[in-house]
């Protein structure tokens, strides 16, 4: 799997994971964070390998809906965007304003939680 893919959906797993049923996120987690095979997966939950591969494939065409129509992970990049932005202008313009600077850095801590 390619590395940009694997990391897409490990992002949107974070956003979504809530809206996923228990066996998908067992899936998920062990498939992409732990690096389960497809095999290793089977044989831990007694089920096939085909049974495994095609509730990976519907969960993650699931999480690639929910971006879709929900759109937090690419809402999250573009308010990651706006943020360095304002960072910068407000390190070049106000350098000595600690209390803007403080704001700044707490909108941004608020993003990452």
């Amino acid at each position: 799997m390619e590395i940009e893919k694997s990391t897409r959906l490990n992002i949107l797993f974070d956003f979504y994971r809530t809206l996923l049923t228990d066996k998908q996120n067992d899936y998920l987690t062990l498939y992409y964070a732990d690096d389960y095979s497809l095999g290793e997966i089977a044989e831990t939950f007694a089920v096939s390998r085909q049974a495994v591969y095609d509730n990976l494939k519907r969960s993650t065409q699931l999480l690639e809906d929910y971006e879709a129509k929900l759109q937090l992970f690419s809402d999250y990049q573009r308010r990651q965007v706006i943020a360095e932005k304002i960072a910068a202008y407000t390190q070049e313009k106000y350098p000595t304003d600690l209390q803007l600077q403080s704001m700044i850095e707490q909108l941004v801590t608020i993003e990452e939680e």
